[in-house]
């Protein structure tokens, strides 16, 4: 069995690309940071790395290039980053670079990838999301609707998987808090405690092989995922802003 990782240099892709090596899987590995990826690839069993900027769609495809032809089993689309601020107060050119990265190239990946599993009836799509897809997140706008993004995509393929009678499933790893390095590249701390990439990426492998839907790891995640469809939606987006608000460093 063969999986693509994408954002594979840290957090919980570095956690996944582990864990299916010790399984058996052999790895295609994709990210920013080519010493990390050489490093990483050295550690694990059998592993290539492909070096690529995905908010550039044209590394994008060339990724989908790499690999198109290498019996791809599992794609987890795991790369992605938040920002923290007022909407009109973040950068422009940072805020379409984590467009880019959140929803297009996950789009992009999923499509292309979709459509070769179904040829053969065989595949596991596995999108990093987040609790945040459930929910409208001041102060993390974009990054909040970028994940509402891949949960409604991720929702509609699976109904339509289903309605096929599809062999192929799709995955969405919906985590809360994180100990990864995505809170110092958003510019916040913690608020509440996080649970570790390891538990996160356990979780999202074997609900991915599983063939399910949803993996959301913690009862208190799962609790408030579940609990947020029946908040009003004014009081749902205060609460979340007292939240962001709470992880400010400034």
């Amino acid at each position: 069995m063969k999986a693509l990782i994408t954002g594979a240099t840290s957090g919980i892709g570095k956690s996944m690309a582990r864990q299916l090596d010790k399984r058996g899987w052999s790895l295609i590995l994709t990210g920013q940071n080519e010493k990390v990826l050489e490093e990483l690839k050295n550690e694990l069993k059998d592993a290539e790395v492909i070096k690529a900027d995905l908010s550039k769609k044209s590394e994008v495809f060339r990724v989908y290039d790499f690999c198109r032809d290498k019996g791809i089993d599992m794609l987890v689309n795991n790369a992605g980053y938040g920002l923290y601020g007022r909407f009109e107060d973040i950068d422009m050119e940072d805020e379409l670079g984590l467009i880019n990265v959140n929803i297009v190239a996950v789009h992009i990946l999923t499509k292309l990838f979709l459509r070769d599993f179904k040829k053969h009836d065989h595949g596991m799509i596995l999108n990093v999301a987040s609790s945040a897809g459930f929910m409208t997140g001041p102060l993390m706008a974009s990054y909040y609707a970028s994940k509402n993004y891949v949960v409604r995509l991720s929702m509609a393929i699976a109904e339509e998987l289903r309605r096929d009678k599809s062999k192929v499933s799709i995955t969405l790893l919906c985590p809360g808090p994180v100990d990864t390095n995505f809170n110092n590249r958003a510019g916040v701390s913690f608020s509440v405690k996080p649970i570790t990439a390891d538990q996160a990426a356990e979780c999202a492998i074997n609900r991915a092989i599983a063939g399910k839907l949803l993996a959301i790891p913690g009862f208190y995640v799962r609790a408030a995922v579940w609990g947020s469809r029946f908040v009003p939606h004014k009081l749902l987006s205060a609460m979340v802003y007292n939240i962001q608000h709470s992880k400010s460093r400034s």
